[in-house]
């Protein structure tokens, strides 16, 4: 109080609602106040504090989106703008101002009876004094012990801002300790972003950030991670590899913070569940390690459902695997999928791809086809996509399995035998009915447009029918109208009778669905299925190299199941590489018009001419 009366001030002042949080027990006033009184425009990238030792406060500016006003912060809480820049004069003259924050802010805390050697330490004087500062239940001696050994203390004394992340003890694993001796100069320099004090609360997240560590032959780059949300929200750390030597692993290591926002002399200090840069495990090690939270319910799965899965992890000798986030895991959990067991065990499978498949190699062997992967479920592939922002142009990478079409969270996980990379959803645990996945699927976009406009599509949604449908995906639609200039897709698509006479002759309705191994099995030579156009279906099916063939017997052409087996709630849908559909079948001359189908038919076309021009099939 004597401060308001014989002070200018800047006050900092929380919430109650961030008091209502805050659970130390003791609250730093003089931390929350400046000597100079500062409007938000004068805020620099510091604010001397009016604790003893003067510890900084940080202030970070960051714009949400383009011609928007800057959002503000000091430390990690939010500067509230329309609450803010209340200015006033007291009795004495003295100009004070107010801000109103959402966070309560905290120095560095000693423990008990103890008290720091150095005033306002630096991130080196941190680690020298850490034994009186309180960070229960954490001890950081062996990655200090490391950086004076190797010299590297300088780094952690420089003056200026930097963001520095300190590996506990629990890090580094029991003797011998491998991942100990593992960390060098390079290595150490890697745990440091320059010239930047980032707090979690205004991190930019998935924006990668240049380390120490960043020459020609090789590159360090650190990107936060935020997991989950509200009480439950936890932040990482991905440090990612590049150009490595002999020593490093290229790849992301991915640690998660388990004390933030220190705030030291030079910076800001975030202590991690283990180091960054090296790559000390095992695909089967690391995803069984208790530490890795982030795909905590995946491995509980396996252990209590399908331990023998690991056994099949042990014997091999490269490894990739789509880890599902937890709240796939929960929400597949909650359903009857569990009652089967073998079922289980090939969806997770389906999971594991017995090569080292890093996310370039995805978008490289994506550029003008759809890339397709064998897994470790027999006869089983996935397969990707990559989608393009059209504002930033950034692509990102889905992922398709059984069904199951899945956006990549976290990629380039890095193992000693391949990588991991975590998914938003278990692949081949099917949501969607045979008419959500035609809508959603992007290589399946003219047949669910051809059934769209003749109202075919409105039985897929039913729940009290199972189907088979043979789908041909874009590619195979296209390449028939160019190998029948004839046949019109303009009259084809306006006219509803017959477009929809073609659709029906590839769709099986009945009692039970037909998976490719059920009609191989029953194919020994000829085999009619019932459609539910007027024509049955005669086809023979045979199966090389893992991979199935249809015959379609009115035109005796061998085409290629490009997927089988695409799961839905209320069926299955085999995609093929050629239609089921004679010439004539297309070369119409009447029958039922459908109006106003402009849009839609000229969405069609373009497609078609763009994939024929560019010959991106």
């Amino acid at each position: 109080m004597s401060k308001l009366v014989h002070h200018s001030l800047t006050i900092f002042a929380p919430t109650n609602q961030a008091f209502q949080r805050y659970l130390n027990n003791k609250t730093m006033l003089n931390y929350h106040m400046s000597s100079t009184p500062l409007r938000l425009s004068q805020l620099g990238d510091t604010v001397r504090s009016l604790n003893d030792d003067g510890t900084p406060l940080y202030i970070t500016r960051k714009r949400p989106l383009s011609g928007m006003q800057e959002d503000l912060y000091v430390n990690s809480a939010k500067i509230i703008r329309e609450r803010s820049n209340m200015e006033f004069k007291n009795t004495r003259g003295y100009t004070q101002i107010l801000h109103i924050i959402d966070d309560v802010l905290t120095p560095i805390t000693t423990v008990f009876n103890k008290t720091l050697d150095t005033p306002n330490p630096d991130a080196f004087g941190f680690l020298q004094s850490v034994e009186a500062i309180n960070i229960e239940p954490h001890r950081v001696r062996s990655f200090r012990k490391k950086i004076l050994n190797l010299k590297r203390d300088q780094v952690f004394k420089k003056p200026g801002i930097s963001t520095f992340f300190i590996p506990v003890e629990t890090g580094f694993k029991v003797p011998p300790y491998p991942t100990l001796s593992m960390v060098d100069k390079r290595v150490i320099d890697g745990h440091v972003i320059p010239n930047k004090a980032i707090f979690t609360t205004p991190a930019p997240y998935g924006q990668p950030l240049e380390t120490l560590q960043f020459e020609d032959d090789l590159r360090v780059t650190i990107t936060f991670f935020r997991h989950d949300t509200g009480k439950n929200a936890r932040v990482f750390v991905v440090s990612n590899t590049m150009y490595s030597n002999s020593r490093l692993t290229p790849g992301a290591v991915i640690a998660e913070i388990v004390k933030a926002n220190i705030p030291v002399a030079n910076g800001v200090v975030h202590l991690i569940h283990r180091p960054l840069v090296i790559v000390d495990m095992h695909g089967l090690e690391m995803l069984t390690d208790n530490s890795h939270t982030l795909w905590s319910k995946f491995r509980d799965l396996i252990e209590d459902y399908a331990p023998d899965f690991l056994n099949i992890l042990r014997g091999m000798n490269q490894m990739t695997i789509f880890v599902p986030q937890d709240d796939a895991v929960s929400q597949m959990m909650q359903t009857n999928f569990m009652s089967n067991r073998k079922k289980l065990r090939e969806v997770l499978l389906m999971h594991v791809v017995p090569d080292a498949i890093t996310i370039d190699k995805i978008k490289r062997n994506n550029q003008n086809h759809i890339y397709q992967i064998p897994t470790m479920s027999s006869r089983r592939f996935i397969y990707f996509n990559l989608n393009e922002n059209r504002t930033t142009h950034a692509k990102s990478v889905t992922v398709e399995g059984g069904g199951v079409n899945a956006s990549l969270i976290l990629g380039d996980i890095a193992t000693k035998d391949g990588y991991i990379h975590i998914i938003d959803r278990m692949l081949g645990v099917s949501y969607m009915t045979v008419q959500e996945k035609l809508e959603t699927d992007p290589m399946l976009n003219l047949t669910y447009h051809f059934g769209k406009l003749n109202h075919f599509n409105d039985q897929l949604n039913m729940t009290n029918k199972r189907f088979t449908f043979f789908v041909p995906r874009d590619k195979a639609w296209i390449q028939w109208f160019i190998e029948h200039p004839a046949a019109n897709l303009d009259d084809f698509v306006r006219n509803r009778d017959q477009s929809r006479l073609v659709l029906e002759q590839h769709l099986i309705v009945a009692d039970r669905v037909f998976s490719m191994g059920d009609l191989r099995n029953m194919s020994h030579d000829s085999l009619i299925l019932p459609t539910l156009g007027p024509e049955s279906l005669q086809i023979r099916v045979k199966e090389e190299d893992n991979r199935y063939f249809i015959q379609w017997k009115e035109t005796g052409r061998w085409t290629t199941v490009f997927r089988a087996d695409v799961e839905c709630t209320n069926g299955l849908i085999h995609v093929i590489d050629t239609p089921f559909v004679h010439e004539y079948d297309m070369i119409t001359s009447g029958g039922s018009e459908v109006h106003h189908t402009g849009p839609i038919l000229i969405l069609l076309v373009t497609v078609l001419s763009m994939c024929t021009a560019l010959e991106m099939f």
